[in-house]
């Protein structure tokens, strides 16, 4: 998968910084464009399988790094459990909320992973939320990078967003059990 060139988005990154916004990427970041083409092929099982893989292993990594803390391995579950018709959107909603109010406690890079959970955990309910984890955890990796030599690194991301996507797309056919909201 191809990215734009990286001095395009890469500036408007370093401009969105220069601008003191908290998120570094939008839907429509050129960086993301190709993504949002083949997330727009999708049906919405399997944005939401491919969604929710993304979110399990951040719930995992904010997991090592604030143990004891269950609310992104909670959203993760309740997510998971709704889609496939096991609990109801409240319980779910509850939980991504929850997540998503753990951000405030973090500092910014755990909150954008935060909000990165809760985001996934959302394409349950709507797949307009599909491009949400890429902005949050694509902002994560450039804060952790100090806001230095992200280029290479987030291109590299997204084509993994792109290689996880097309085999979820691979396996669309498997048998599962999915609430029937989810079949529309």
């Amino acid at each position: 998968m191809g990215v734009s060139p990286s001095s395009d988005w890469a500036d408007d990154v370093r401009a969105r910084r220069s601008r003191g916004c908290a998120i570094l990427f939008t839907p429509q970041s050129a960086c993301l464009s190709e993504l949002c083409a083949l997330i727009g092929e999708q049906n919405r099982r399997t944005l939401a399988l491919w969604a929710l893989d993304l979110a399990s292993g951040t719930a995992d990594a904010l997991a090592e790094r604030h143990p004891g803390d269950r609310r992104p391995r909670d959203a993760v579950d309740a997510s998971s459990d709704w889609a496939s018709g096991k609990a109801k959107m409240d319980v779910a909603r509850r939980a991504i909320l929850s997540c998503h109010a753990m951000a405030r406690e973090m500092d910014a890079e755990d909150a954008a992973l935060c909000h990165a959970v809760a985001q996934a955990c959302s394409v349950v309910h709507t797949p307009r939320h599909a491009l949400g984890y890429p902005v949050y955890e694509l902002t994560a990796r450039v804060i952790r990078s100090g806001f230095e030599g992200f280029e290479d690194d987030v291109e590299r991301r997204v084509s993994e967003y792109a290689d996880r996507l097309a085999y979820r797309t691979s396996r669309a056919d498997q048998p599962r059990q999915w609430a029937g909201f989810m079949l529309r």
